[in-house]
């Protein structure tokens, strides 16, 4: 496959992934707010949700950004 198609997948695959992953996320912090839970396990949970989509995004990116099969051959 060459670089471009798995960057134009790669997108299409980012933008899903973040918008389910906001939607879920919301619902959660949803629950939590009106569990009427602390501050400190809302802060707890804001700090995870902030960053627990970075790694699956970042897979995301490396695997669009490989250069193509053909090019180390040229």
């Amino acid at each position: 496959m060459r670089q471009g198609t798995r960057k134009f997948i790669g997108v299409i695959l980012t933008f899903s992934f973040l918008v389910v992953y906001v939607l879920v996320m919301m619902v959660f912090g949803a629950a939590l707010a009106a569990r009427g839970v602390g501050f400190w396990p809302k802060l707890a949970y804001h700090a995870f949700a902030g960053v627990a989509w970075l790694p699956v995004v970042m897979l995301i990116i490396k695997w669009m950004s490989r250069p193509d099969a053909d090019t180390d051959a040229r």
